[in-house]
């Protein structure tokens, strides 16, 4: 009787919002496939056929009845004009930061009037502003919204390369702009995606790389890409082939490599790469002097076993960013014309408590950083001929913290801080008097509502025993009673690490009284290289294991309740939600995965599918299958369960998590749940993966998330009357 009582009740509070007729469920189509020696069904496979009339129509009224149920949750509104609210305060936001070595500045500047980003440039940081492209003029027309997705100035900043995509998709043209008459070069390069132009002493040269296919939905557009030579003013038609699996078989590029080379001035090397999501490089070295050859010699420089993520160049040396014996990561140093990994020396030792997650070359020392738990930044100054080492007092205790300098030439040195609840601030260093003066691009604002917020890090014990940082923001004062909502956020993936962020947006949850609680689960970064390893292929559990004890420390400490508990996280970070809802789906009253990696087994017949093997897995090797069919959200779905409101959201743009993953999920989940709570698919059609958004859909995709959360977890001002 009190189970009923308890859904009619649901029904009662909820129904005003299911005025629309909602969609009726998919149909039932099962293939059964053997993989690694289990028989899986797959009852919604012929989802993953997005240009099929009668499929498209079903995310195309999936999404439309979302969003008229999102549009209708009272207090969305006021999210949105608070989001709008906070944008006004600062006159110019700045990001993309690009700093010549004669001093020109080129960067995208966003103004509160402004969607997206255009791009500017300045001589110095005091220099005259000047635009140079406004990515809503490009194409008008069309209905398209366009970004600027990356830029490449040449050396003396005479020319910029950059990159236009739209709707998310992540399908970019490539453009050359001459910064003194501000016109672009006739020629234009589509399929690009992160073509990372590296341009070549003679300012008017450039080495690229080029995909397959502009389609986002073609499997093979990115098996194969190659990397190309390019003259300013000639036809790209004419560009030679410079880096790839078919140009040099002899390196052992795979088709899913994403071959790179870039040019280094100081050392007058090339460097190759093949990138896959694995950090550890593969990686080759010639020199430039052989660019006029048919075939580069190109050496061996790292491998995958070197365990180096990520390296500087001076005229002599290479510095070495590395986790080799060293899961807390070291900074070793090496030769340039003899590079040896196995013989380099140590410059920054491991520290068994602090992990190494950042360095910088200047004429004046090698500035590094540290962070505690992903959370405490801490700064330092070597000098390599003295050999020694000075903790730099930061502005204030930050969260994050990182440098950036010109090179090793030069004694300009950056450093940029922020924290949950502190927003960025970019500072320039003077060694000399060890002060740092801002030197902020953005312009700053104030937030009195956040005054009052507190931060607390706390340790959370896992199912293993293993300790889990969980980082609290909340309003001063909060009663430990149970009765406040908590916001859950996680990712747990690629070894990257949930740093301190401020974002007046996202703190919204704690100014309406809620709890914002990050959850450091393991395949981050944040405790170093064996935190991504204890969370990745078959020790994928441990992440969203890690979640499910975060939340049941909220509750053991009556912070809240297992019915006031959201869960939200992106991409990758949709493994972490799809487990952790259908492992415990009694302890979370919201899930909220966003264009979710939710269905990873199938993901290899994705486009994006193959690069993220070393990741997740592949369905090839039998022990990574069966670690791919237990971290697959949409498999373990259970009929008859009752599962947390959840809210689903797919970009049909999406490059990168393709539409059919949250598509075939949600088909499942509204299938299966008894629970009377929604689930909903905002299956997008002007979105991609989040990344190139314009701000307004950036504020209404958090205002969902957001307000769907405020009105399940039973927020006052998110109920209808």
């Amino acid at each position: 009787m009190k189970k009923y009582f308890s859904l009619l009740l649901t029904l009662l509070v909820f129904s005003p919002l299911f005025s629309q007729k909602q969609p009726p469920l998919a149909a039932v189509k099962v293939v059964t496939e053997d993989y690694c020696g289990r028989k899986v069904d797959d009852p919604y496979r012929y989802l993953e056929d997005l240009q099929n009339p009668d499929v498209d129509a079903w995310y195309r009224a999936q999404g439309d009845y979302a969003r008229s149920v999102l549009n209708a949750i009272p207090g969305r509104k006021a999210l949105l004009e608070k989001m709008r609210d906070f944008d006004g305060r600062k006159t110019a936001k700045i990001n993309q930061l690009t700093i010549t070595e004669n001093d020109r500045y080129f960067y995208l500047k966003q103004t509160p009037a402004d969607e997206n980003g255009k791009l500017f440039f300045r001589d110095g940081f005091s220099g005259a502003e000047q635009l140079l492209f406004d990515p809503s003029a490009y194409a008008p027309g069309n209905g398209k919204n366009y970004v600027i997705s990356s830029m490449s100035p040449n050396d003396d900043g005479s020319k910029i390369a950059f990159e236009v995509s739209p709707n998310g998709s992540e399908s970019s043209v490539l453009l050359v702009m001459d910064v003194a008459t501000k016109r672009l070069s006739a020629e234009q390069f589509d399929r690009c995606w992160f073509a990372s132009p590296s341009w070549l002493p003679d300012g008017k040269s450039f080495l690229y790389n080029r995909l397959n296919s502009a389609d986002v939905h073609d499997k093979e557009r990115e098996k194969n890409s190659k990397t190309w030579l390019h003259v300013v003013g000639t036809n790209p038609v004419e560009d030679r082939e410079i880096f790839s699996r078919q140009h040099n078989p002899a390196l052992g590029i795979h088709p899913e490599d994403i071959p790179v080379i870039q040019y280094d001035k100081d050392s007058r090397k090339m460097f190759g790469f093949a990138y896959t999501v694995d950090r550890h490089l593969k990686a080759w070295i010639a020199p430039a002097s052989d660019l006029g050859k048919d075939d580069i010699d190109w050496k061996p420089l790292f491998k995958k076993e070197d365990e180096v993520l990520w390296f500087e160049a001076s005229d002599k040396d290479l510095y070495l960013y590395s986790s080799k014996k060293a899961p807390n990561f070291q900074l070793l140093k090496t030769s340039v014309e003899h590079p040896d990994p196995a013989t380099a020396q140590v410059v920054i030792p491991e520290n068994k408590n602090e992990t190494l997650t950042g360095f910088a070359l200047s004429s004046n020392g090698l500035y590094y950083t540290l962070s505690k738990n992903g959370v405490q930044a801490t700064a330092y100054r070597l000098d390599e001929k003295s050999g020694k080492t000075q903790e730099l007092k930061l502005p204030f205790a930050a969260g994050s913290a990182w440098f950036s300098t010109k090179g090793f030439r030069y004694d300009d040195v950056w450093a940029g801080l922020s924290g949950w609840t502190s927003d960025f601030q970019r500072y320039r260093y003077t060694p000399a008097n060890g002060q740092f003066k801002p030197e902020n691009l953005s312009s700053t604002a104030q937030y009195p509502e956040y005054a009052d917020l507190q931060v607390e890090e706390v340790m959370a014990t896992g199912h293993d025993g293993t300790l889990i940082p969980l980082s609290l923001i909340y309003k001063k004062g909060l009663k430990r009673d149970g009765n406040n909502a908590a916001f859950m956020f996680g990712y747990g993936a690629y070894g990257a690490s949930m740093n301190p962020f401020f974002s007046p947006e996202f703190l919204l949850w704690t100014h309406e009284g809620g709890i914002l609680a990050v959850a450091h689960v393991r395949g981050g970064g944040e405790m170093g290289d064996n935190w991504h390893m204890a969370g990745y292929k078959k020790t994928k559990p441990n992440t969203w294991k890690d979640l499910i004890s975060c939340a049941e420390y909220l509750v053991g400490k009556k912070y809240t309740t297992a019915g006031k508990i959201a869960i939200n996280s992106g991409s990758a970070g949709g493994i972490l939600i799809g487990r952790a809802m259908t492992e415990r789906p009694d302890l979370f009253a919201v899930a909220v995965p966003e264009v979710g990696c939710l269905n990873p087994l199938r993901a290899e017949f994705s486009p994006n599918g193959p690069i993220n093997v070393p990741e997740f897995g592949s369905i090839q090797n039998e022990e990574e299958c069966r670690a791919l069919i237990e971290m697959d959200a949409y498999l373990h779905i259970r009929d008859g369960q009752q599962y947390p409101a959840t809210l689903i959201t797919a970009g049909m743009n999406d490059p990168r998590v393709i539409a059919w993953q949250p598509g075939k999920f949600a088909a499942r989940l509204q299938a299966a749940n008894t629970s009377g709570k929604p689930v909903l698919l905002w299956a997008d059609y002007e979105a991609g993966h989040g990344i190139g958004d314009s701000k307004t859909k950036n504020f209404e995709s958090l205002a969902d998330v957001l307000g769907f959360a405020f009105w399940q977890t039973g927020h006052p001002l998110f109920q209808t009357p």
